[in-house]
């Protein structure tokens, strides 16, 4: 006999904001079935990603308050302080002193000082896997989700009564609304019919984590190179092999794309010198703390709309950026936030969750947000990416500006913290 499924809600795609919406909607009493390709044991493995996400206070509120932060709270970095420089590879980095240095300190984020200790951290660094592992472990807790992976949606139908569906196991689903959280190569997005604005970058992301000797103290490093942004950001130590704690930071170096395949061939040495001669020796030798680089091409995404009929998107199904700001993820828990408010707020009004009123909403309150993030880092990509002398005086006399003014550094600091504009009741850490 063919097996049916029934629930409220159906999400294409169980990753961080996959199962981050799914958590939120489940603790808010609705029913959902989430499908995805990949096995979660796959998932779970530290080589399936190395790349590290930037959490920033708004999205850790959120978290906390759907029970996700505490499972991914111990491989958490607090972000204490920004350093921002220009440079040049072989340069050193540009200390406090500089007027040319930008600094961002949590001391600075409330007029007069903030508390100094983690819980004001302007954001905290956290390895993917270990988000991943977070969120598939509290699904395992919730009564209203259902995860099916692997497992792949061969067929969708989208009527104005509902969604019908079939798993490439001969599974029946039927559900109220679905949502696409595939990523940027979304399924569910090009069958809407959904175009994309897509931009390539001349580009690539290398990603790996670097150990150091001195302690990182909290402190997240963005040094801007003719090639792109050059960033080291701190993670929690580690033991090596030997029982000797090591410091680590996530690295994420934007080298042009011509470039970055001789680069990833380096030997491991190799590889660190030439970390080491972009850096500078501010936090001591370098090294990696594991051979295994990661390497992703870089490009801007956008949707030209988040809804469709009874369909949602959501995270890279919606928008991809550039790393340049470390917001991608954040983005995407706002989407997480946003949605899980309409679809609730219009279940206890007792009205259809997959309305196109409830999906309306959702689109408006995300679409400022996520326009002004795009616009934001593709232009600083394009002005620091580059060695003319003109646009890198100019760039220099921005951060000196910007250093100068505290007002306009803390409504920066809160823009990147997430506390900035219309923001959802989870986002402000309250319930739904």
């Amino acid at each position: 006999m063919t097996q049916r499924h029934e629930s409220e809600v159906l999400i294409a795609g169980g990753g961080m904001v996959g199962l981050s919406l799914a958590t939120a909607l489940a603790e808010a009493g609705l029913s959902v079935l989430v499908v995805d390709r990949m096995d979660p044991a796959a998932m779970r493995e530290e080589a399936f990603d190395g790349r590290g996400s930037a959490i920033a206070r708004g999205s850790r509120q959120a978290l906390a308050v759907l029970g996700l932060w505490d499972g991914m709270a111990a491989a958490a970095s607090p972000i204490l302080d920004i350093r921002i420089s220009d440079g040049a590879p072989g340069a050193p980095l540009r200390g406090g002193a500089s007027s040319l240095f930008l600094h961002f300190s949590h001391r600075d984020v409330e007029a007069g000082g903030a508390v100094s200790d983690a819980a004001q951290a302007l954001g905290h660094i956290v390895e993917n896997t270990a988000i991943r592992r977070a969120c598939l472990d509290r699904a395992k807790t919730l009564a209203g989700i259902e995860l099916r992976a692997p497992a792949e949606l061969v067929s969708v139908s989208r009527t104005t009564g509902g969604v019908n569906a079939r798993l490439n196991d001969g599974t029946e689903l039927r559900a109220r609304l679905l949502i696409a959280a595939d990523g940027r190569g979304s399924a569910q997005r090009a069958a809407a019919g959904i175009a994309v604005t897509e931009i390539g970058y001349p580009q690539t992301g290398i990603v790996a984590t670097v150990g150091h000797e001195r302690p990182h103290n909290g402190v997240a490093h963005e040094h801007f190179l003719p090639s792109g942004p050059f960033a080291l950001l701190p993670m929690t130590d580690a033991a090596d092999s030997g029982g000797k704690t090591v410091h680590r930071s996530s690295l994420v170096w934007t080298e042009r794309s011509a470039l970055a395949p001789t680069m990833l061939a380096l030997e491991p040495e190799a590889f660190a010198g030439e970390l080491q001669r972009r850096f500078g020796d501010s936090l001591g030798a370098l090294s990696l703390w594991s051979a295994r680089r990661w390497s992703y091409p870089l490009a801007l995404l956008h949707a030209e709309r988040y809804v469709d009929q009874r369909l949602a998107l959501v995270g890279d199904a919606a928008h991809g950026i550039h790393p340049i700001a470390g917001q991608g993820l954040n983005l995407g828990l706002r989407d997480v936030a946003a949605l899980a408010e309409c679809i609730v707020d219009a279940r206890r009004l007792g009205l259809d969750i997959g309305s196109a009123g409830a999906l309306q909403r959702y689109q408006r309150w995300r679409r400022f947000d996520t326009m002004a993030l795009i616009v934001a880092t593709d232009s600083l990509n394009r002005l620091f990416s580059n060695d003319l002398p003109p646009v890198r005086l100019l760039r220099d006399l921005g951060l000196a500006a910007v250093n100068r003014l505290p007002p306009l550094k803390r409504f920066f600091m809160r823009h990147a913290m997430g506390l900035v504009g219309d923001l959802p009741r989870l986002v402000k850490g309250e319930a739904l």
